[in-house]
């Protein structure tokens, strides 16, 4: 066989074995297939959110912002059912006024709910699907769900839907 026409699918095998060699990259700079440290992450994040709701309960508006991300594409949802009331944010801006005419509102702190030490995680790489219930001592039962992304190394929330059932009547 004459070497020129191994030459053209040799070399396309070398190309085609540097290309498979490399590490790719997401739009983070993240390695894509990273083995993810599930423990660690759902540690971090637990961190997160109770850092989050000490901040509200504590009314520090500057800790509590900290705990976002800074997008118009992030919701923040509330569903009330003992007092009849929905309300729903979209985007920074409209969730930081929220938080800010709240607390000026409603100045005085809270007492902060038992933090969480259980929640349910599902990890996508740079972003997590996180479910749990918690007891609040001023609204009842809650349940919670938050989008959260991976910013630069760390955990912040990018969505959050709560509903509120409030006190069992029967206890």
């Amino acid at each position: 066989m004459n070497s020129k026409k191994l030459l053209i699918p040799m070399s396309l095998l070398i190309l085609i074995s540097i290309r498979c060699g490399e590490v790719k990259k997401d739009n983070q700079n993240i390695e894509v297939g990273t083995l993810i440290d599930s423990e660690a992450e759902k540690k971090a994040i637990l961190e997160t959110l109770n850092n989050e709701t000490k901040a509200a309960f504590e009314r520090d508006y500057d800790a509590w912002k900290k705990k976002w991300v800074h997008d118009s594409n992030i919701t923040k949802t509330y569903i009330d059912f003992p007092e009849n009331s929905f309300s729903e944010s979209v985007g920074w801006n409209e969730i930081s006024q929220f938080v800010k005419t709240f607390i000026e509102e409603h100045p005085e702190p809270e007492p902060i709910p038992k933090l969480l030490d259980k929640i349910d995680v599902r990890l996508y790489e740079n972003g997590a699907w996180v479910t749990y219930e918690q007891q609040d001592s001023i609204r009842g039962r809650k349940r919670e769900t938050r989008l959260m992304e991976k910013v630069n190394g760390e955990w912040k929330i990018a969505g959050m839907q709560t509903t509120i059932y409030g006190f069992d009547s029967d206890k």
